[in-house]
């Protein structure tokens, strides 16, 4: 028999995600670079091997890059 507590209904996945940002997210979000980086995160996930996500490695290294220099 389940001891009392665990049985409680637990928000969806996307909802807990959505309540809660992700801090390197609202760091990145904060470059102007998410959008590469959520196309490189998205891209490691469905190839599971970062060497198959050069373009968007190059293009979300080159995003960063150019804040960098804007910073200086």
């Amino acid at each position: 028999m389940a001891r009392p507590g665990h049985a409680r209904p637990r928000p969806p996945v996307e909802e807990a995600e959505e309540e809660e940002e992700d801090p390197v997210d609202a760091m990145i979000a904060r470059t102007g670079c998410l959008a590469p980086h959520r196309e490189l995160q998205e891209c490691m996930a469905a190839r599971q091997d970062w060497r198959h996500c050069q373009p968007q490695l190059r293009a979300f290294g080159d995003c960063m890059a150019r804040r960098q220099q804007r910073a200086q």
